[in-house]
């Protein structure tokens, strides 16, 4: 992608200009960020994949005059466990639907000017008239744009955060909106992270929200310190403790001093190579979701070989890569020189035409041949 040129998406920003002027500063309001755009799924579709138990799904009812207010399930959800159509003011929000519709996926590679690392997956939420989830902060960055109908979105900085009590929904307050937009098809806001905002819609309306990953300091130090373990025994060896100069002791249940020494060396040691981390962040930021796996593909030794062809990611696979490794699905590789060149090609562009496919070596092209069985690339 080239980060200079205007996008409509944008506003008539180039990704540059957005990143320097509002990522993570302030919002944009985009009118026609993608004009004349219909959605990617049709309300029954929508309620198809609500029903299935691959899809993560909500549904959010108000309940006026019903304390709390408001009533929160966890799908999936048959179509008659819905609200009727006519029954005003419930939501149902569909995650992570870029993993099951190969449109929603490609709408989600528009924004790809921001890192794959951060780029997260795109709800869909369908609402009956008055439908919304309560005015909130989000804690990432979010684009929400709207697919079919109307949705009136107040926005504002929050003096106050303290949240209404008793609730299954973590809703403001006092919530004191500062700006107000009413979004039709085609229209973008984005907001970055602390922003609150209430999104009710005017008549039934789909809005697309496409989010991005903020992992805490706690979150990764937690899934490096795991994956720096798993690979404990390369980095430190096998060396046992020894204490040949141990007194005797007469308070047998304290720690001797020396065994924290030696444990504090041996953490250390095992964290001193940053290639060490730099192996298990790319692996933790590829790994696939929970309710994410590949349909594996048991070929013939005959029909093994993808050569000839081009090859393209799966729109579930994730692959990253830094100056060291390539990952891909939660694991790592190193390659040099022509092959890593053509591996960060497959990852920025998720495809290898069959010209540079061909120019992989044996040994990238063996490599890749396995992802093709396990389902995390296809010929074309």
């Amino acid at each position: 992608m080239d980060t200079t040129q205007v996008l409509p998406l944008l506003g008539g920003l180039s990704p540059q200009l957005f990143m320097k002027r509002h990522w993570q500063k302030k919002p944009l309001l985009v009118r026609q960020a993608a004009p004349h755009f219909k959605p990617l799924l049709s309300r029954v579709e929508l309620f198809d994949l609500a029903a299935s138990e691959d899809a993560q799904t909500r549904l959010v009812i108000q309940q006026p005059g019903k304390l709390p207010g408001w009533r929160l399930r966890q799908g999936p959800f048959q179509r008659k466990a819905l609200p009727p159509l006519k029954q005003p003011g419930w939501t149902i929000l569909v995650q992570g639907v870029d993993l099951h519709i190969e449109s929603v996926h490609q709408l989600m590679n528009q924004f790809r000017f921001v890192p794959d690392a951060r780029l997260d997956d795109l709800m869909i939420s369908f609402a009956t008239d008055g439908g919304g989830v309560g005015p909130h902060c989000d804690s990432y960055d979010v684009f929400l744009l709207q697919a079919h109908g109307r949705r009136r979105w107040r926005i504002g900085r929050p003096k106050d955060l303290s949240l209404q009590p008793d609730v299954p929904l973590k809703i403001l307050s006092h919530f004191v909106p500062e700006q107000e937009f009413v979004l039709e098809p085609g229209d973008m806001l984005y907001l970055p992270p602390g922003y609150a905002h209430d999104g009710i819609a005017e008549g039934e309306c789909m809005t697309y929200s496409i989010g991005f990953r903020i992992p805490s300091k706690a979150e990764l130090a937690r899934e490096l310190l795991q994956r720096v373990a798993e690979h404990a025994e390369d980095q430190v060896g096998l060396s046992l403790y020894r204490d040949p100069r141990q007194p005797a002791v007469n308070q047998a249940a304290e720690i001797p001093p020396k065994m924290l020494e030696f444990a504090t060396q041996a953490v250390q040691q095992a964290l001193q190579n940053p290639h060490t981390l730099a192996r298990g962040l790319g692996e933790y930021l590829t790994e696939p979701k929970p309710n994410v796996w590949f349909d594996t593909q048991v070929l013939p030794e005959s029909d093994k070989q993808i050569k000839g062809l081009g090859v393209r990611l799966d729109r579930r696979s994730k692959m990253m890569f830094d100056a060291r490794h390539i990952f891909i699905n939660g694991e790592s590789f190193t390659a040099s020189a022509k092959d890593a060149a053509l591996m960060r090609s497959l990852a920025n562009q998720r495809f290898l035409d069959a010209k540079d496919f061909g120019r992989l070596s044996a040994q990238a092209s063996d490599l890749v041949q396995g992802w093709a069985q396990a389902g995390w690339l296809h010929g074309f």
